[in-house]
């Protein structure tokens, strides 16, 4: 995919198991060509987890992208006036932010970039991963749906026997979904089979 000439957001939030998994598609963008600009949740700048510690994952972002993280909202705010950004992602998106971005909260640098990004009327393309996808956040989801240049990176069931309720994005197709989003589409299929 030529991405040149493309400025990309992508941000991340705390669902620390999907990390590892998202890094090169970060790579397929910058590969391409794109401008990236990383956004990360307060928890991808203070926690360390068995997956992986803050320190390394910041340097991953900066390393591949070779700009420096939004990790604040007031350096967030910014993206909105600037009209900075020709697509977001927001890849992993965990249940916390679905759940508060479908009701309009905004507190953190990830929400406040796609605010500034559904303000300038641009794609924001999410790659759900969440537990309760199925369950209390199924009717958050389905508020994103019909929201107007919001798209999906496509998604299923990633456990259905052990975790039924939980939905994870196929985080390989996020630089297809931003490519159609780009074009106003929505990459189908939406809803996939998982296989691990």
């Amino acid at each position: 995919m030529n991405w040149n000439g493309i400025t990309v957001g992508y941000a991340l939030t705390g669902s620390h198991c999907t990390l590892e998994e998202v890094m090169p598609q970060i790579q397929r963008f910058k590969d391409g060509g794109a401008n990236v600009v990383p956004i990360v949740s307060s928890t991808i700048m203070t926690t360390d987890t068995r997956f992986g510690t803050s320190e390394n994952w910041q340097k991953q972002l900066k390393d591949i992208t070779g700009n420096d993280i939004i990790s604040t909202i007031v350096e967030a705010e910014p993206l909105g006036p600037s009209k900075l950004l020709d697509v977001l992602v927001i890849a992993p998106c965990t249940g916390n932010t679905t759940s508060k971005l479908a009701n309009a909260m905004t507190d953190s640098p990830v929400l406040m970039a796609a605010k500034a990004q559904m303000r300038n009327c641009r794609p924001l393309v999410l790659a759900i991963s969440t537990n309760d996808g199925l369950g209390l956040n199924a009717a958050n989801i389905a508020k994103l749906l019909v929201t107007k240049n919001i798209y999906f990176v496509p998604y299923g069931q990633d456990n259905p026997q052990q975790k039924p309720n939980s939905l994870v994005a196929k985080m390989n197709l996020i630089p297809e979904a931003c490519y159609a989003a780009l074009e106003g589409k929505q990459l189908q299929p939406m809803i996939v089979e998982y296989s691990q």
